[in-house]
């Protein structure tokens, strides 16, 4: 084609897209959604919207475990696995009332399971309690008189059997039973099975004074009320603006519908105005860069001309790309943000302002997290992880506040309705130096025939309870005692020494609270703010300064000429992009000389043709070798895509590597905890200096990071130069530490890995690794403590230095094996031959954790059991999974949780299979662990292999995090040789 046309087509294709970029967006988007969501679900006497969702109503409609099913007209939800019908739902005051459909007709029901709710979602309100249901018992004797509060015996069968039942709607405590107490508790006790099921309070009372199973099933038909929590705050608004509430799946928060698109709070009503963020329907906000291949080193790509002048156009549209706003802009003029200039005043703490909500300030007027609630003008509450806490005292001027949880205060014996240990949000909250902690003990039981009983022991319920100040470990009962349950509750430790020298005062220690010191977000932009006579609010994730209920500019003096400025601005603008062009200009005619100079030396000398042929057998030559650069990345922004920090900017952040910022040791580096200039939260990997291998190390982990976007992997926020003095990685932050944290680290007494979480964590991770295989990617260092939590206990993957691209069409890629003992695939470990079913094998493990909360290798256990791995197919195949799993999460009391974790624990013996081609793919994985969590797993019973009861205990002396090099390491004395490994010689290829 002539060049002029080609020209002419080029300047047309750049007016066309100028035209699509820079007009409104309502004039090409229009939103499915809205429409949909403006549907309501309606069933029976119900007639709800957002956050609900179900029949009409799609899933972006409404909030993550808000689905609702309408059977014969009849609506149901379901939590946790256990199926409610809805009675009633109260949209203005986020009330939910309830009632289990299993004890709609009978309280003999086939299978006994606990109400247990969604932490951060529901939460009972104050008129709620629970009652506690009885079942194979031996007949009460010796009690004449039944009081009040214990029912008479009811009779049921049960799957064919009899049984023997009792109901009791207080706590078996002396208070409410007297001397009898004691009795009661160890007569029920002996009972086979129990369940909790919430009554209202007003329905206890009925029942207390007519004890038949009648007036019980009435009362649990009336139900009991829930209050939820579904990231609604900005639904009304929205509503009030002309849109349809909804949520976005992938960035997981509010969005508002509307006929022009969809917006993060409200429409815009002027269409010149729609500023706002936009989300695409169906789009991930943060969707992954292409895949592609990076071009070899000795292949580069074609370079214009040196002497090819850089066309005009092309400037002029960068420059207007330059120009052209990007970042989120100002909410529309019609949203106003009233009463934020109010006050909070509750009791003795008086005249709160920001960042604290709630009373006469809207959710607008502060962060998230800092949402308080006045009961009766006297108690000031906080409410925070789904835990209740009285606000004892608050100093906004150290910033101090001490507080108490709710559920314990004035409770002199407490006994808990959830057991819910103290966790607050660490981006906010931090413990202060005089506190301690106190752990309460619950379902305890003596070791031993011994009479003993400790002096803090207490009764709660149908079993023991107990409490320890300080420590666990030290604490000499646990030697006769074994309890099931365990919460953390920090006191004040002056408290706590007059709890040791006096146990009479736990009521008095528990109502004296916790201190705590509270950060305020952009405390230095509110201070200018309120500096300026405006109010400071909140937005979109950020902080605003508001005047009147405006958002206002608190950086032009108000005497100031507005239009010198904007003119002033305008013509800044354009200078700078004039020169940015300019710049541009001479930077691309230098690299393309120097490329044209470097030209002779990059090209390979062509083969001879009397050589043997280059060798195209060795799958690791078909993995894209890195790029190299002859100038200094960190004068750039981007590397791979990510974005370059300057090593001092990391230094600051981190407080120059201070040691008490540790987080601990990560894959071939230490982590650090930092905070950036711009505020973010952000955990920075410096790289060990002694590992060999920590280059390519660095570079394979940005490369594979940068081109994957998943809620539940790590997500990186940017490196340093590989010129830099160190190589340094930097990640979003993430708060609750790694899942082996949890299971058998500094957090297992914490309690907070309930078996509903743990699945929710196998089924996430799966999630996560099912989306690399399909990249595809190969983690190959799958472990717990490379899978984080976030503060909703949400998983992120992590530590990808040892991951591999998988080329595509092919079986395996040969390459030395690497790892973690105890995780790594014996069919990878002995014949050098790496897949994605070594994953599965590793997660097979995984699992195993999950149901035992055991380490994957612990040398204190047997010798045949050192392994987990060996022990979990030597347990299964012998039917005894009891032995394996963690008695704490009920397999033995709760039928539901058995027949769950029986089958996680088939589909990890699956994954654990010696051969890989008997192994299920990711996929299925996945598959399987959602059927599993939601009860629609048609039971399939693996069939059993003839499997060694030994496995290769990988042993690693010369590196702690797990770094295998490039030989084989040897077998530990207690492993076989598998009888198909070749006795060859096998040399590793290259590999990193």
């Amino acid at each position: 084609m002539h060049r002029p046309l080609l020209q002419f087509m080029f300047s047309f294709f750049i007016i066309i897209s100028l035209i699509l970029l820079i007009a409104p967006k309502s004039a090409f988007a229009n939103d499915g959604n809205y429409s949909s969501c403006s549907t309501r679900f309606r069933c029976g006497n119900i007639d709800t919207g957002y956050p609900f969702w179900g029949l009409e109503r799609p899933e972006d409609c409404g909030y993550p475990g808000f689905w609702l099913n309408c059977s014969d007209d009849v609506p149901e939800i379901t939590i946790m696995s256990v199926t409610y019908q809805v009675l009633d739902i109260e949209s203005g005051t986020r009330n939910l009332r309830l009632a289990r459909t299993d004890y709609s007709e009978d309280v003999c029901v086939q299978y006994l399971r606990n109400t247990t709710l969604t932490t951060g979602v529901f939460e009972y309100n104050s008129n709620t309690q629970n009652m506690t249901l009885y079942y194979g018992c031996r007949p009460l004797a010796n009690i004449p008189t039944l009081p009040k509060g214990l029912s008479s015996q009811f009779q049921c069968e049960i799957n064919e059997t009899g049984n023997v039942g009792y109901y009791v709607t207080r706590n078996i405590t002396e208070s409410s039973f007297g001397e009898l107490a004691n009795l009661i508790s160890t007569s029920l006790g002996s009972c086979n099975d129990s369940v909790t099921v919430p009554v209202l309070k007003s329905e206890v009372e009925v029942v207390e004074d007519n004890r038949t199973t009648e007036s019980l099933i009435k009362a649990l038909k009336v139900g009991f009320e829930l209050r939820w929590f579904a990231n609604d705050s900005f639904c009304d608004s929205c509503i009030g603006s002309g849109g349809q509430c909804g949520y976005n799946q992938d960035s997981r928060e509010f969005l508002c519908y509307c006929s022009g698109g969809s917006y993060l709070s409200t429409c815009p009503q002027d269409p010149s105005q729609q500023c706002q963020p936009k989300i695409v329907k169906g789009q991930n906000p943060h969707p992954p860069p292409p895949y592609y291949q990076v071009p070899s080193r000795t292949l580069p790509p074609p370079q214009p001309s040196p002497m090819q002048p850089f066309p005009s156009t092309h400037f002029f549209f960068l420059l207007l790309l330059f120009l052209h706003p990007t970042t989120p802009s100002p909410p529309p003029n019609n949203t106003t943000f009233r009463n934020c200039n109010q006050t909070i005043s509750c009791g003795p703490i008086p005249n709160l302002t920001y960042p604290f909500t709630g009373g006469p300030r809207p959710e607008y007027c502060g962060p998230p997290g800092f949402q308080l609630t006045c009961s009766n003008n006297t108690t000031l509450e906080l409410l925070t992880d789904s835990v209740s806490y009285r606000v004892i005292q608050l100093d906004p001027r150290t910033q101090i506040m001490t507080l108490s949880r709710s559920d314990l205060y004035n409770n002199p014996i407490p006994c808990m309705q959830n057991f819910t240990n103290t966790t607050l949000d660490s981006t906010i909250f931090t413990p202060t130096s005089n506190n301690e902690n106190l752990t309460f003990f619950y379902g305890c039981y003596s070791l031993n025939t011994s009479s003993y009983k400790p002096p803090n022991m207490f009764t709660c319920n149908n079993s023991g309870a107990y409490y320890v100040v300080g420590p666990v470990p030290v604490d000499p009962a646990f030697k006769v005692i074994q309890c099931n349950v365990s919460v953390t509750v920090p006191v004040l430790r002056s408290a706590a020494n007059e709890l040791v020298r006096n146990r009479s005062l736990l009521g008095e220690v528990l109502m004296e609270g916790f201190s705590v010191n509270y950060s305020i977000p952009y405390d230095d932009e509110c201070a200018k703010c309120l500096d300026s006579g405006g109010d400071c609010g909140w937005f979109s994730s950020r902080a605003i300064c508001i005047c009147g209920d405006r958002i206002c500019d608190t950086t032009a003096e108000k005497k100031t000429d507005v239009s010198l400025i904007t003119g002033l601005g305008i013509a800044g603008a354009v200078i700078a992009g004039i020169l940015l062009g300019m710049g541009f200009l001479c930077l691309r005619q230098r690299r393309q000389k120097l490329a044209a100079q470097a030209k002779s030396r990059d090209l390979p000398t062509p083969p001879s043709s009397k050589g043997p042929p280059t060798s195209t057998t060795s799958l690791s030559q078909s993995i894209p070798s890195y790029p190299t650069s002859n100038y200094d990345l960190e004068k750039g922004s981007t590397y791979f895509g990510a974005h370059i920090f300057s090593y001092e900017e990391l230094e600051e952040a981190t407080d120059n590597f201070n040691p008490s910022k540790e987080l601990g040791e990560g894959g071939f580096g230490t982590v650090y905890y930092g905070v950036l200039n711009d505020g973010r939260v952000v955990a920075v990997k410096r790289l060990y200096e002694s590992n060999f291998k920590r280059a390519e190390q660095y570079m394979n982990e940005i490369e594979i990071l940068t081109r994957i976007r998943h809620p539940n992997l790590v997500t990186l926020y940017g490196c340093t130069s590989r010129r830099s003095r160190e190589l340094l990685l930097v990640y979003e932050y993430i708060p609750n530490g790694t899942v082996a944290d949890h299971l058998h680290g500094k957090l297992s007494n914490s309690g907070l890995l309930t078996w509903p979480v743990r699945l929710s964590i196998a089924v996430e991770t799966a999630n996560a690794l099912a989306y690399l295989h399909a990249a595809p990617i190969i983690h190959r260092d799958v472990k717990t403590n490379n899978i984080l939590l976030d503060k909703n206990f949400h998983v992120k993957v992590a530590d990808f230095g040892l991951s591999r691209l998988f080329p595509d069409n092919v079986t395996h890629v040969s390459t030395a094996p690497q790892g973690t003992p105890g995780y790594v695939d014996p069919e990878y470990y002995q014949c050098y031959q790496l897949t994605e079913k070594s994953d599965v094998y590793s997660f097979g493990v995984v699992l195993i954790e999950l149901i035992s909360s055991k380490q994957a290798v612990d040398t204190n256990r047997h010798r045949l059991d050192i392994n987990l791995a060996n022990m979990a197919v030597s347990r299964i195949q012998n039917h005894a999974l009891h032995e394996l799993v963690d008695p704490s999460l009920g397999f033995e009391d709760d039928y539901a949780v058995k027949t769950r974790m029986t089958g996680v624990a088939e589909l990890a013996f699956r994954c654990l299979q010696q051969e890989r081609d008997v192994r299920p793919s990711m996929e299925e994985v996945l598959e399987t662990l959602r059927g599993i969590r939601d009860e629609e797993l048609a039971v399939q019973k693996a069939e059993v292999v003839d499997i060694r009861s030994e496995a290769e205990v990988v042993d690693i002396r010369s590196d702690d995090v797990g770094l295998l090099k490039h030989i084989p390491p040897p077998l530990s004395p207690d492993s076989i040789n598998d009888k198909w490994v070749s006795s060859s010689t096998i040399t590793p290829p290259n590999s990193f």
